[in-house]
C-alpha cells in the first residue's frame, strides 16, 4: 500500500504521540539522564544538562531486617504494600531514596552476592521507586546486624563474622567487602534490566553506612582507595561518596582518598529519649555547621544528607528549618530516617524514636513535603539572617507557637495544621496540601489532603483518614500495642477557589466507588477517597497530561482500625483554687460515642458533667466550681457507644455506680491555694523528665524529708576528648533542662504574684559549686544567674528581675557531636515569667580555669517561684 509523503509524516507523528503518552501513563521518563558529576566547586550537576541537583527523600527498609521479618510474621504481601508505600512517596513529592543495604543479609563471609528472597524485594522495590521517578542514593554496606529492635539473627555475610570494628581492619573483611562491592554494582536487577552501576536512577554511590575509624590516616585512606578502586573496577562513572561525620579528625584524609562527596547526618534532638520532647527545639536545628568547610571547598567536594530526624517529636514545625539549614551549609540531597511502613505503622516497632507515615502522621509528613520544596527553591548558600529572622525565608513560614510549617508561592500551598494565612495568588493555584483549615479548604477531619489542578476548572482531591494518636510512640513498642488507629470518616469540607466557583460537581473515582454529588455553594461532605471536582458545567476527561493513568485513580489508606473505645487524658498536676478549669479528652471508638461524661468524686459520691464534643474526637467540659477547694480532685471519664459503658482510666466495661465495679486508680490533680508556691521542679515526680547528656553517676535518691527526694549528677570531667572529633576546641559544659509547662498551667494567674525563685539543693563531694540556673523561653533566649551551693542542702533565693541573658544550651545534646553547643540568636524581647517554659542547669559558667578541671556534683530537690 502507497502513502502519500504528507500521509506519512502524519502517521509518523500520530504514532510518536502515542508513544509519549503510552510512556507516561506507564510512569517512563522519557528524557534519558546521564550520570551525575562533581563540578570543580563541590557541586553535584545532572551531565545531560549540566543542572544543579537537588534530591529529597527517605529511608525506607521493607526489603530487610525487621520490617521484612515483620511482613513475613503478619502475613503481609510485601512487594504491595512497597508499591503502597511508594505510591505515597510520590504523593509527597519525594525524589530521592536512600538505604542502607543490609549487606548481612544478602552476602556470604567472602562477600559473594546471594540471590535470595531479600535481594528480589530490594530489586522490586528500586524499579517502584523508577517507575515514579525517585533517584537513589545506595549504601551497599550497613555494617549492622539484621536484628534490631529484636536480638541479632544469625546471618551469611561478612559484617556477620567481623563485625564493624573487624571489617574495618581485618585483612579478610576488607577482601570480602572488595567483592563484594564490585558484585553488588555488576548485578543486574531483573526488574529493570539494568546493573546498578548503570541505573541512570542511581545518583551516587555511599561505600559503607556510618564507619568509626580509629586506625592511623595512612591505614584509613588505603581502606577507603581500596573500596573506591573495587567501586570503579565496574567501570562506573558514578559519584562515590564516604561518610565523614564520624571521626571527623580524618576529614583530610578522607578528601585525599579520592572520594566525590561526603554523606553527613543530623540528630538534632539526640535519639531514645522515651517520650515526647516538650518546649521550643527550633534552637536546636538552627543551623548546620561543618567545621571542615574549608577542607571541602578546597577539594571541590560534593555534601549529602544520608539520614536525619527530630526523633521523639510529633511536631511539624521542625523539618523545613532543618532542610533550611542543610541547604545554608550548601548541601544538595537530604533523606529522612526513617519512614514507617504503613503495614506496622500503627506500632512503630522499626526504629521507637523515630515515627514517620503519612497516614498515621499526616503533619509531619507533609512537613517533609515542605522541607522538598525548600531543597528545590532554596539557593546554596543562602544567608538569610539569625534567628528569629531566619524563620520566615522565600515562600515558608515556620511558627512554633502553632506548630506549622508552610510553603505559599505564586502555584502552591502547602501547610502543616491549620493556618491563617491567605494564598499569595488564588488564581495561580496549581497545588494545596493540608492538614486542618485554611482560606482556601476548611476541613476538620484529622487526615492530610491533597488538591492538584488538572486543567482549568478541574481539580484533584485525595483525602486521607483520620489519624488518632492514642498512645506514647516513642516509648517501648511491640506488635501488641497499638500506639495510633486510623478512621474513615465522613466530615464537611469546603473549597473555595476561584477556578471552581461554587456548586462544582464531585465524583469520586478510586476503588468501584461511583458517588457522584454537586457542592452547595462550596461546601459538601466528604469520606476517605479520590475524587475529581469540576467546575459546574465543565465535564472532566479520562486522563490528563502529567498524571500516569493508574495513579489518577489511585487512592491508598488503611482500612479503619478503631476496635474499641479509646480515651486519651493527661489530668493537671496542680490547680489554683477557685480558678475556673476545663478537662479535655481525646475520645475515639469503633461505634458512634453517644456520650462523655466527667464523673468527680465528692465524699462517698460523684458529680457528673457533660463533656460536650467540640471537634472531631476532642470533649471538653467545665470542673464543677464546689469541686474546686483546696484538697484533690479525683475524677474518672466515662463514655457510652451502642457497645456499652467503659471508665477510664484502665477502659473497664460498667461504671463506678455499680456495686461490683472495681475500678483503675482514677486521675488527680491537687488543689492549692491561689498564693502558694508554683513548682517548676520536684525531683520526687519530675526526674524522668530532665533532659542532658546521660552518665553513669546520675541518680534520683529519697530525701531526708519524708515525699521529697535529690536529683543526683556527679561530672567527673567537664571536657571529655570525643573519639569522632579529636581535634575539637574543649568546651567545659555539663548542662541539663526540664520543662515545665505542663506544671503550671492552671496556676498561670499567679504568675503575676511571683517574685523570686527558690532552689532547693547542694553540692556534692564536700566542696562547693557554682550552679547556674536559668529560665529559658518559649522564644529559645534564656535568662539566668548562678549561685554558689554549699555541700549542706539549702534554699537559694533568685530575685527574677536580677536574671541576665545567658548562654542557651541546646539539649538534648544535637549529634553529630560536632554541631553547635550553644543557641546562637538575634531575640531581642526582655525576660516575660509568663512566656517561660524551662529551667535550665549549667556547670561551667563563672568557673576558674582550674575549676574547669574538677570534679562537680549538684544534688537538686526542687526549683519553685514565690
Amino acid at each position: 500500500m502507497k502513502y502519500s509523503l504528507r500521509l506519512r509524516y502524519l502517521l509518523l507523528f500520530c504514532v510518536l504521540i502515542f508513544a509519549k503518552d503510552h510512556a507516561l501513563s506507564q510512569g517512563v521518563k522519557n528524557d534519558k539522564k546521564a550520570d551525575v558529576y562533581v563540578d570543580q566547586s563541590g557541586v553535584m550537576r545532572w551531565s545531560h544538562n549540566k543542572k544543579e541537583v537537588t534530591g529529597f527523600g527517605v529511608n525506607y527498609s521493607v526489603p530487610f531486617a525487621h520490617a521484612f521479618r515483620t511482613g513475613k510474621k503478619l502475613d503481609t504481601d510485601l512487594k504491595k504494600a512497597m508499591q503502597e508505600d511508594v505510591y505515597h512517596f510520590s504523593r509527597l513529592g519525594f525524589d530521592l531514596y536512600r538505604i542502607h543495604v543490609w549487606d548481612t543479609e544478602i552476602s556470604d563471609e567472602e562477600g559473594n552476592l546471594l540471590k535470595n528472597e531479600q535481594l528480589d524485594h530490594f530489586d522490586f522495590l528500586i524499579n517502584e521507586l523508577k517507575s515514579k521517578n525517585i533517584n537513589f542514593v545506595l549504601t551497599p554496606i550497613a555494617y549492622w546486624g539484621g536484628g534490631w529492635p529484636e536480638p541479632d539473627t544469625e546471618t551469611p555475610g561478612f559484617s556477620h563474622k567481623y563485625g564493624k570494628a573487624g571489617s574495618l581492619t581485618h585483612p579478610d573483611a576488607i577482601k570480602a567487602q572488595e567483592n563484594y562491592l564490585a558484585q553488588f554494582l555488576n548485578h543486574v536487577n531483573p526488574y529493570t534490566g539494568l546493573a546498578y552501576k548503570e541505573e541512570p536512577n542511581v545518583i551516587a554511590f555511599e561505600i559503607s553506612n556510618e564507619p568509626h575509624h580509629r586506625e592511623s590516616p595512612e591505614k584509613v585512606q588505603e581502606f577507603i582507595e581500596k573500596m573506591i578502586s573495587s567501586m570503579r573496577s565496574t567501570g562506573t562513572k558514578k559519584p562515590i561518596f564516604y561518610n565523614v561525620t564520624h571521626s571527623i579528625h580524618l576529614a583530610e584524609t578522607y578528601a585525599e582518598a579520592g572520594i566525590d562527596g561526603g554523606t553527613f547526618q543530623w540528630y538534632p534532638t539526640g535519639l531514645g529519649f522515651g517520650k515526647e520532647l516538650e518546649g521550643n527545639l527550633l534552637p536546636n536545628v538552627n543551623k548546620y555547621e561543618i567545621p571542615f568547610e574549608e577542607v571541602w571547598k578546597k577539594n571541590g567536594l560534593a555534601r549529602l544528607v544520608y539520614e536525619f530526624d527530630a526523633a521523639d517529636v510529633m511536631k511539624s514545625y521542625m523539618y523545613p528549618v532543618m532542610a533550611r539549614s542543610f541547604r545554608q551549609a550548601g548541601i544538595q540531597i537530604g533523606t529522612h530516617f526513617a519512614y514507617d511502613p504503613t503495614f506496622m505503622a500503627a506500632h512503630n516497632t522499626e526504629y521507637d524514636t523515630h515515627y514517620m507515615n503519612l497516614a498515621y502522621t499526616p503533619s509531619k509528613a507533609l512537613a517533609l513535603m515542605i522541607s522538598g520544596e525548600v531543597f528545590r527553591e532554596l539557593p546554596l548558600y543562602a544567608e538569610l539572617g539569625k534567628y528569629p529572622k531566619n524563620l520566615n525565608f522565600g515562600n515558608f513560614r515556620i511558627s512554633y507557637k502553632d506548630d506549622l510549617a508552610e510553603l505559599n508561592s505564586d502555584e502552591k500551598f502547602i501547610y502543616t495544621n491549620a493556618t491563617e494565612s491567605l494564598p499569595k495568588n488564588s488564581k495561580q493555584l496549581k497545588q494545596i496540601a493540608g492538614f486542618g483549615s485554611s482560606p482556601v479548604v476548611k476541613y476538620k477531619g484529622k487526615g492530610a489532603y491533597f488538591l492538584d489542578k488538572l486543567e482549568r476548572g478541574v481539580w484533584r482531591l485525595e483525602v486521607m483518614p483520620d489519624a488518632v494518636l492514642i498512645d506514647n510512640p516513642f516509648g517501648n513498642n511491640s506488635l501488641k500495642k497499638t500506639l495510633a488507629v486510623i478512621r474513615h470518616a465522613e466530615w464537611e469540607m469546603q473549597v473555595i477557589l476561584p477556578d471552581l466557583g461554587s456548586g462544582f460537581k464531585i465524583e469520586q473515582i478510586n476503588g468501584n466507588s461511583e458517588v457522584s454529588k454537586n457542592a452547595e455553594v462550596t461546601e459538601f461532605l466528604i469520606s476517605p477517597g479520590t475524587y475529581i471536582i469540576s467546575k459546574k458545567g465543565k465535564k472532566r476527561k479520562a486522563s490528563y497530561p502529567g498524571w500516569y493513568a493508574e495513579d489518577l485513580k489511585a487512592f491508598v489508606a488503611p482500612e479503619t482500625t478503631v476496635d474499641k473505645t479509646y480515651v486519651v487524658h493527661e489530668p493537671l498536676k496542680v490547680l489554683s483554687e477557685g480558678a475556673a478549669h476545663e478537662i479535655s479528652a481525646r475520645v475515639v471508638a469503633g461505634e458512634p460515642v453517644e456520650r462523655v461524661e466527667a464523673w468527680f468524686r465528692n465524699g462517698n459520691t460523684y458529680d457528673s458533667v457533660q463533656l460536650q464534643q467540640v471537634s472531631p474526637y476532642h470533649y471538653s467540659g467545665s470542673i464543677p466550681e464546689k469541686l474546686l477547694k483546696n484538697g484533690f480532685l479525683e475524677y474518672r471519664i466515662i463514655t457510652t457507644t451502642p457497645a456499652g459503658t467503659r471508665t477510664f482510666p484502665g477502659g473497664q466495661e460498667g461504671n463506678p455506680g455499680q456495686w461490683d465495679f472495681d475500678p483503675d486508680e482514677p486521675y488527680t490533680t491537687r488543689i492549692v491555694k491561689a498564693n502558694a508556691p508554683v513548682y517548676l521542679f520536684d525531683a520526687a515526680i519530675d526526674a524522668d523528665g530532665v533532659v542532658g547528656k546521660w552518665l553513669p553517676s546520675i541518680n534520683v535518691v529519697p530525701h531526708a524529708n519524708y515525699g521529697e527526694a535529690e536529683y543526683q549528677v556527679n561530672v567527673d570531667s567537664l571536657f571529655e576528648k570525643d573519639p569522632e572529633n579529636l581535634d575539637a576546641e574543649p568546651v567545659y559544659d555539663y548542662s541539663f533542662r526540664y520543662n515545665f509547662e505542663r506544671k503550671w498551667e492552671g496556676r498561670e494567674e499567679a504568675l503575676s504574684e511571683k517574685k523570686k525563685l527558690i532552689v532547693k539543693a547542694r553540692a556534692l563531694n564536700d566542696k562547693p559549686l557554682k550552679l547556674q540556673v536559668a529560665l529559658v523561653m518559649n522564644n529559645g533566649a534564656a535568662f539566668g544567674k548562678t549561685l554558689l551551693l554549699q555541700p549542706n542542702t539549702a534554699e537559694y533565693e533568685l530575685q527574677l528581675s536580677d536574671l541576665l541573658p545567658v548562654q542557651t544550651v541546646t539539649l538534648p545534646r544535637p549529634y553529630p557531636t560536632f554541631l553547635p553547643l550553644y543557641f546562637e540568636h538575634d531575640v531581642k524581647e526582655p525576660f516575660r515569667l509568663e512566656a517561660a517554659e524551662s529551667i535550665q542547669f549549667s556547670i561551667g559558667p563563672e568557673l576558674s580555669e582550674a575549676e574547669l578541671k574538677e570534679q562537680h556534683g549538684v544534688g537538686i530537690i526542687s526549683v519553685r517561684l514565690e
